[in-house]
């Protein structure tokens, strides 16, 4: 099936590919969406997250035939040259970029194997390796410099392709200071477990341990807060994707389970009672 293109100014850009891990049918549509879509625009080259797919997949048109990288690295390079290079996701870009002429790839093939290839045709090097990046959240616009970016951006936005303000997920958001205050509770947490190590008297020991009762549920309540100030901020926000989203939860999960684990520490460590 034909997929939308991810294009600039959309963030899922920026988004890290996960590698597959599962070698099964959903993998097999995936590379066929590709497939169709590259077919469709008449592309010679794809990775899988330009069609908002956020899997280690690189699909390479080798003339009629299909080659499929999966959770391909590049594990040697030599040569470098310039490279003269458009992308999907920046139409009507072309930029100077310098690349490996030959490099040698590990990778999988649909069916879990892994496959060593040298590749010393420039162009094919070059595509894998600009495609590669793409897997990591990069793009062709991380390879140039400062004042060639800001010029291309200035001329997408003339085109009518930079988001409005509205449109676009904040760089620094009010849900931060939910994590910058979660983070300094927990390294007190952290810090108040080495009291046995130290000969506090009875009272230090009790208010240290208060201070841990309090600071567990609090953090609770701050995770709490800063998960519906993101999903406000989600829905405020059009460009928001679910990467982002995803991070969100990632974060929320991660410090509470640091609190519970802190807490549990404490009741056994800490507790004078």
């Amino acid at each position: 099936m034909v997929q939308k293109l991810v294009i600039y100014p959309d963030d899922r850009m920026n988004c890290t590919s996960t590698d597959v891990r599962s070698f099964n049918q959903t993998l097999w549509d995936v590379i066929e969406d590709m497939r169709d879509t590259m077919q469709a625009h008449g592309f010679n080259a794809m990775a899988a997250m330009q069609i908002a797919y956020p899997y280690n997949i690189i699909l390479i048109k080798e003339g009629e035939n299909y080659h499929e990288y999966i959770n391909p690295r590049i594990i040697k390079n030599e040569d470098l040259f310039d490279s003269e290079e458009s992308s999907i996701q920046y139409p009507d870009v072309t930029v100077s970029i310098p690349r490996y002429e030959k490099i040698k790839l590990v990778y999988e093939d649909r069916n879990g194997q892994v496959h060593y290839e040298d590749i010393d045709d420039r162009e094919l090097a070059a595509t894998l390796q600009r495609k590669i990046d793409i897997t990591f959240g990069g793009n062709i616009l991380d390879k140039v410099n400062k004042n060639t970016r800001e010029k291309i951006l200035s001329a997408l936005a003339g085109k009518g392709l930079m988001p409005q303000t509205d449109d676009v997920c904040p760089t620094f958001s009010k849900k931060d200071y939910f994590v910058s205050f979660t983070d300094k509770l927990l390294i007190l947490m952290g810090l108040s477990l080495f009291t046995p190590l130290f000969k506090f008297s009875k009272e230090t020991v009790e208010n240290i341990y208060t201070f841990d009762k309090i600071a567990f549920p609090l953090i609770i309540l701050l995770m709490i807060g800063f998960f519906f100030y993101a999903q406000y901020e989600a829905k405020k926000y059009k460009q928001c994707s679910s990467c982002q989203i995803g991070n969100n939860i990632g974060v929320m999960v991660k410090r509470s389970v640091a609190a519970l684990a802190f807490a549990i520490g404490a009741y056994f460590l800490v507790n004078p009672y």
